[in-house]
């Protein structure tokens, strides 16, 4: 009996040490030709169901038994990888970056198309953001607010409507900074503007941002001077399931999203689609938004050698603006008094709002007994409320439609080609009218219900509601050929073509009491009484056509690659004015000759070891003239000899990565000089006709430092870190004389006293840090403080006509500030098969810090004084604490 108990006991002890003799394997999988991580991952012990997947890293740890053991780690459209270890008891096995192939060719060519860079190998500064990142820190907000924890970016909601956001890069605003989706340009071909409340459905289908800064790897022709923005969406997700997420938020804000995904049928098809409903009063008065998005996403493998992509977005909305800077006075006079250049003065000037930091001009209470209605894409609606009217409401939907071809014409030959289509119909509202209207409060309100007043005396309206219409459609094709020469050396070439036709109208949207509206400027009008629907001002249509090549080569060997790249483009506008008729009885119509453009740049970067690698990049662009400073379609004029901007840029850094991943550091130096900055001016020619010319010397300069940094000591802690310290300013007073034969004179000169003035719009210095706690599994919380200095305000380098003397007078500078934000989210530990549900929550502006964060200088609205202070700025002050909150249910 003795006997037996001992043995028992001896087994026991033994099968304890056995069980409890584990080691640990960890690592991190990434795509093998994009190098970029993949979440999600399955990694496990062969013939078991023990396992584990990647996180947002796309990092893992499993714990196995000592021994040896067989690993598998596979990804759905990927091909399985197999590795045999030998793990240690109580030891940690590291199988570094794990590499898979991707099954079915083309699976990464949007990466390919939209031209991605590569950890450790593309020689450009960028910072990647992934759909879960994304989701854990966007909320509420518009897309490119989710950028602001990047390095030299900052994006504001500016007066605060939905889908008003706007951003800048390293102190360019959008005009300079490409905004790709899924690899085509959607920066305006008019203007090179991005409206973000076109794009509101793209967020929730996004499956990755990535912000290459400076003049970036993209090879197309794109105004990616500050940088480009490149976001990719997922054509049809490979794994089936159904997503639901329900959002609550501040401002009454209600937004449902449903996407779901067929998963990958028969090794060949997978389809997704997705809808959004948002809708909210918005934090600031009378912002609401009313808004719809749609998402489909379909890919075909046809065979090993071709693969196809289809993708259709859009976003139907509508919602109220807040378009319009303030005094600072106008929202809170104890702010303004806190200033120490704020003339106490002004505060007589500007009474306080009594909705405070709420307060919008934008719109104005009306009686209900008006009962009116409004004209808007093509019919006519109710007002979108009874007890008060949007003096500015924007309308827009814009589809965009792409089909992608993937083809490898052989081991060394593959095309990517993409076909678009987007269409856009809607606009803007405002006041319109040759008579003074009717205003109040702190600054311009207008009193509707006196206007209704003054209109119904008789049947004419003094003043009326218009609506700004953009209707337009571009097609375009960009198509891309990889060729392998050798192992080490491949040529890259394409082309880029696009067309665009946009109307350009203004229509009478509401009478505001009266029966109709005179207008008498329209040569072709066989009546001056203009009604619901017609049209006024101006009737235009513009056209844009773009042609574009490049040719690239890139060189690999062992820890060394580079590239080096040239571009050219042409670009031609027209014009035709639908109200001016011509002496032959036609409408007039002026067409430019082709304006052409180029770029050259390239790049090498050197891994030192497994741990340091350096780059450096540099390039020359010559951007062509936007269409207003080209054609003049306010006086039916063009410009003989447009002139080109200039860009030259150098760029350099170095990158750290820890073996574990768990320590990263990006730093990098940037040198961009713009020169010859666009200034038209109408003049008259010799022969007496008008023409345009362009004034040649204004230059800015921008060179600035930046870092971004990663830490996750343990697994339960990370801590993130950006710097961004930039000096970008004029360099140089310009001046100059012209040919105008406007007079007795025929040569006029120009002086602007500009040099060493800061360029605005953008803070110059920017420190973001981050905490995030994994307390236990599913569960994560992390915290956000940004901080910014040296915000100048905005301000127009030609306006600066008047010698200063010795004295540098800057624009104002808004105050120093911080933000901190707040996210959380925790996956619901219920077991119920299929199903999944994580329930979040994100507090924007925690402290309720109070901030400026949009300003101009000296505006003219504003008494300006000439003194370039607060009292002559007007601002849009930060949005105060917000909330958004809610449960995703996830479907398998």
């Amino acid at each position: 009996m003795k006997k037996n108990k001992l043995f028992m006991l001896l087994a026991l002890v033994l099968f304890s040490t056995a069980t409890f003799a584990q080691g640990f394997v960890k690592g991190v999988v990434k795509d093998a030709d994009t190098k970029e991580t993949l979440i999600g991952a399955t990694i496990a012990i062969q013939g078991t169901t023990t396992g584990t997947i990647t996180e947002i890293n796309g990092d893992f740890k499993l714990q196995v038994p000592e021994g040896s053991q067989t690993i598998e780690i596979s990804f759905v459209g990927y091909n399985t990888k197999v590795i045999e270890v030998n793990v240690a008891d109580g030891k940690t096995k590291n199988l570094g970056v794990i590499l898979l192939d991707a099954k079915f060719f083309g699976l990464t060519g949007i990466n390919i198309v939209a031209d991605r860079a590569k950890e450790r190998e593309t020689p450009v500064a960028f910072t990647t953001m992934k759909a879960a990142q994304i989701e854990e820190q966007l909320g509420s907000q518009d897309i490119p607010m989710v950028m602001n924890a990047t390095p030299s970016v900052y994006a504001t909601m500016q007066g605060g409507g939905a889908g008003d956001a706007r951003i800048s890069v390293r102190g360019f605003n959008q005009r300079n900074v490409a905004i790709m989706i899924n690899g085509v340009p959607v920066n305006d071909m008019e203007n090179g503007w991005v409206y973000w409340s076109n794009w509101d459905g793209v967020g929730d289908a996004t499956s990755s941002i990535q912000m290459q800064r400076g003049l970036s790897a993209v090879n197309l022709a794109t105004p990616s001077i500050g940088g480009t923005m490149n976001i990719i969406t997922n054509p049809a997700k490979m794994d089936a399931g159904v997503k639901i997420k329900q959002e609550f938020g501040s401002g009454k804000f209600l937004k449902t999203t449903i996407f779901g995904n067929t998963g990958l049928i028969d090794g060949k098809y997978a389809f997704s689609a997705g809808v959004v409903k948002k809708s909210g009063v918005g934090q600031i008065d009378k912002t609401w938004t009313d808004a719809y998005a749609y998402y489909l996403g379909a890919s075909w493998n046809v065979n090993k050698n071709n693969r196809l992509e289809f993708y259709a977005v859009g976003a139907p909305q509508r919602h109220g603006q807040n378009l319009y800077k303030q005094n600072i006075a106008a929202y809170s006079h104890e702010f303004a008094e806190g200033l120490d250049d704020y003339d106490p003065a002004a505060l007589e000037e500007y009474p306080e709002a009594e909705s405070g930091l709420m307060y919008n001009e934008n719109w104005g209470p009306v009686s209900n007994s008006y009962t009116g209605q409004q004209w808007w894409n093509g019919k006519t609606h109710d007002r979108f409320n009874e007890d008060y009217i949007n003096e500015r409401e924007n309308f827009f939907h814009k589809p965009q439609i792409n089909l992608n071809w993937y083809k490898q014409w052989s081991e060394k030959l593959t095309q990517y080609t993409i076909v678009y289509y987007s269409g856009g119909t809607g606009g803007g509202t405002g006041t319109y009218g040759k008579v003074k209207w009717d205003y109040s409060g702190p600054s311009r309100f207008v009193d509707f219900d006196a206007t209704i007043a003054n209109n119904s005396v008789s049947d004419t309206a003094k003043g009326i509601l218009r609506n700004s219409c953009n209707n337009q459609w571009t097609i375009g094709a960009i198509s891309k050929f990889n060729f392998k020469v050798s192992d080490k050396f491949k040529l890259n070439w394409g082309v880029d073509w696009r067309t665009a036709s946009i109307d350009h109208f203004r229509e009478v949207r509401d009478l505001l009491g009266g029966q109709f509206y005179v207008y008498s400027g329209d040569d072709f009008s066989t009546s001056n009484n203009k009604v619901l629907g017609d049209k006024i001002a101006y009737n235009n249509t513009n056209t844009v056509d773009w042609l574009g090549a490049y040719l690239q080569g890139e060189y690999k060997s062992g820890n060394f690659t580079a590239y080096g790249m040239a571009g050219y483009s042409m670009i031609k506008y027209s014009y035709t004015d639908h109200f001016t008729k011509t002496d032959d009885g036609g409408e007039l119509f002026i067409e430019s000759d082709w304006i052409s453009g180029l770029q050259v740049k390239g790049g090498a970067a050197y891994n030192l070891n497994e741990n340091f690698s350096i780059f450096a990049n540099a390039g020359y662009v010559t951007k062509v003239p936007i269409f207003d400073n080209v054609i003049d379609d306010y006086n039916g004029v063009y410009a003989d000899n447009p002139e080109n901007e200039k860009f030259t840029s150098f760029e350099g850094g170095i990158n750290y990565v820890s073996l574990d991943q768990k320590f990263i550091v990006k730093a990098n130096y940037y040198y961009t000089l713009w020169t010859d900055r666009a200034r038209s001016m109408g003049v008259t020619n010799e022969d007496g006709t008008e023409g345009i010319i362009f004034l040649k010397g204004m230059n800015q300069l921008h060179t600035g430092f930046e870092m971004e940094a990663k830490y996750k000591p343990i697994k339960f802690v990370q801590f993130d870190a950006v710097i961004s310290l930039g000096n970008w300013n004029y360099t140089s007073d310009v001046e100059g004389t012209y040919k105008n034969y406007d007079g007795q004179q025929t040569e006029e000169s120009y002086h602007y006293y500009v040099k060493d003035l800061k360029v605005g719009d953008a803070p110059q210095t920017q420190f973001v840090f981050a905490a995030s706690l994994f307390p236990v599994k599913g569960f994560q919380i992390q915290g956000i403080a940004r901080h910014y200095r040296n915000n100048h305000a905005d301000w127009d380098p030609f306006s600066r006509t008047d010698d200063p003397g010795t004295e540098i007078i800057q624009s104002w500078t808004a105050p120093a500030f911080t933000v901190i934000d707040l996210h959380a989210s925790y996956n619901l530990p219920l077991e119920l098969k299929n199903f999944s549900f994580q329930v979040f929550a994100h507090v924007f502006n925690l402290t309720d810090a109070l901030y400026i964060q949009d300003a101009v200088d000296n505006s003219a609205y504003n008494g300006f004084d000439g003194d370039h202070d607060a009292d002559d700025a007007e601002v849009f002050f930060g949005l105060p604490r917000s909330v958004n909150a809610g449960l995703i249910i996830k479907i398998k």
